[in-house]
């Protein structure tokens, strides 16, 4: 792709942000605060996701086994 149309699809899509969020109303100042809070919110969802996902697929994982007739986790640490 050619430089001048990557430029021209990032402004699309900036512009496109700022229709949909209705920020293209607000003053400068108030256009960079709700971009800050925007992407603390994100920031924090994606931080919590990293954290909080991963134990509770383990557990699920755990309970479903549990319910299924898996084994448990100190038999199978035994067998290996």
């Amino acid at each position: 792709m050619d430089v001048k149309h990557i430029k021209d699809y990032l402004s699309w899509l900036y512009y496109q942000y700022l229709l949909i969020t209705c920020s293209y109303v607000l003053e400068p100042w108030e256009q960079s605060i709700f971009n800050t809070l925007l992407l603390t919110i994100i920031a924090m969802v994606i931080y919590s996701s990293y954290i909080f996902i991963p134990i509770h697929v383990r557990l699920a994982v755990e309970f479903f086994s549990g319910i299924f007739g898996g084994q448990h986790e100190s038999t199978v640490a035994l067998m290996s």
